[in-house]
C-alpha cells in the first residue's frame, strides 16, 4: 500500500511539473542574405548551447517574418537582421504601432550603394551615379546586346531592392538600364567573373560584406541623404507603392538590429533578455561572411568558433 501510494504521488508529481519545465522551441528566421543567415546561426547556437533551450531556423521574407513575430505563436520568434531604413515600414507597423515586436538595444552600422571595379571606374572616368544616365555609358554595361545596360539591384525579396527600383526611376537610369534581381550568390559570382575578365559590371554593394575585402571596388557618388527626398512606401504597405515613393538621395546611415517577438518576454524570458542585449559590429559580420563564402567554411563552425573566442562578450549579452 505504501509503495503504491509513493508511485501515485511520483506520477502525479511528474505530470504536474512536466509542463512547467518544458522548454519553448525558439524559431529563428533565416532571410536570404549571408549576414542574416550567419547571425541566425549565432543566435541559434547561443540559445541552444548557453541557455539550454531548443532552437531552429526557418526561411522567410521580411513581411512574413514580422507578421509571424507579431502573432507571438512561436511560428517565427526572431529576425536576426532588421536593417534600417530598408525595413522601416515594418518596424513602424509592428514595433512602434502594434508594439508586438522589439528590437535589440545594440546594433551594427550598415551602408549601401552601387559599385564597379576600380579599374573599370578609372578606365571609364566614372565616379557618379548620374554619369550612367547616357546611352554611351549604358552600352559599356550591356550584357544582352540590346544597347541597354544591366544593373543588379538585389534579390526581389529584399526591401532594399524596392528602394533601388525607385532610385532607378528618380535618378533617370531606367531609360538606359534594365534591372536584374537574381540571388546574391549569382550576382557576386558574375561580379567576380567580370573583374577577372576586366569587364564592366554594375552591382549593389553594402556593408557588412566580404566583397570589399575580396575586390578593389569604387562606390559611385550619390546626392547626400535628404529626408525631404526620401519617401519610401513598400509593396506590403500599398499596392501603389512605386507611384507614391520618391528616393533621390543616398541611403541614410543605416543600422542592423536583431528583432524578436515580445511574447518571448513571458514565453522565454532569458531568451528575450539575451536578444535585447545582443550587439554586433560591421567588421565581425564581414569577417564571418568572408570565411563562409570565400574560405568555404560551414556557417555553424564559424559562429561557434567566434562564440568560443569571445566568452566575455557573449556573457554580457546573457546578463552574466
Amino acid at each position: 500500500m505504501k509503495k503504491w501510494f509513493l508511485m501515485v504521488v511520483t506520477v502525479l508529481g511528474l505530470s504536474l511539473t512536466a509542463p512547467l519545465i518544458a522548454a519553448e522551441k525558439i524559431m529563428i528566421a533565416e532571410p536570404n542574405w549571408i549576414g542574416a543567415r550567419l547571425t541566425a546561426q549565432l543566435v541559434k547556437h547561443i540559445i541552444v548551447d548557453k541557455l539550454g533551450t531548443d532552437a531552429d531556423t526557418v526561411p522567410g521574407t521580411n513581411p512574413v517574418i514580422f507578421k509571424a513575430m507579431a502573432r507571438g505563436k512561436g511560428d517565427i520568434d526572431v529576425h536576426p537582421d532588421v536593417l534600417l531604413p530598408n525595413q522601416q515600414g515594418l518596424v513602424d507597423t509592428y514595433v512602434t504601432g502594434e508594439k508586438a515586436v522589439a528590437l535589440s538595444d545594440g546594433f551594427y552600422l550598415a551602408d549601401s550603394g552601387w559599385c564597379v571595379s576600380t579599374k573599370v571606374a578609372e578606365r571609364l572616368q566614372l565616379n557618379s551615379i548620374f554619369q550612367l544616365a547616357t546611352p554611351e555609358m549604358a552600352k559599356h554595361f550591356d550584357v544582352t546586346g540590346d544597347d541597354r545596360g544591366e544593373i543588379w539591384i538585389g534579390p526581389s525579396a529584399w526591401a532594399g531592392t524596392n528602394i533601388r527600383r525607385v532610385k532607378m526611376r528618380d535618378y533617370g537610369l531606367e531609360n538606359f538600364f534594365d534591372v536584374t534581381t537574381e540571388e546574391e550568390e549569382i550576382a557576386y559570382a558574375s561580379l567576380g567573373d567580370a573583374i577577372r575578365k576586366d569587364k564592366p559590371f554594375l552591382t549593389v554593394c553594402y556593408a557588412p560584406h566580404y566583397i570589399f575585402t575580396l575586390y578593389d571596388l569604387t562606390r559611385l557618388d550619390e546626392p547626400p541623404y535628404d529626408d525631404e527626398k526620401w519617401v519610401m512606401v513598400q509593396p506590403s504597405e500599398d499596392p501603389d507603392w512605386l507611384a507614391k515613393s520618391q528616393v533621390a538621395t543616398a541611403f541614410p546611415a543605416g543600422n542592423g538590429h536583431v528583432g524578436y517577438s515580445l511574447s518571448l518576454e513571458t514565453r522565454a524570458p532569458q531568451v528575450a533578455k539575451f536578444l535585447k542585449n545582443i550587439s554586433l559590429d560591421t567588421s565581425t559580420i564581414s569577417e564571418w561572411t568572408y570565411k563562409v563564402v570565400v574560405d568555404k567554411r560551414e556557417p555553424s563552425d564559424v559562429v561557434r568558433e567566434w562564440i568560443a573566442a569571445n566568452p566575455a562578450r557573449v556573457d554580457k549579452w546573457l546578463g552574466l
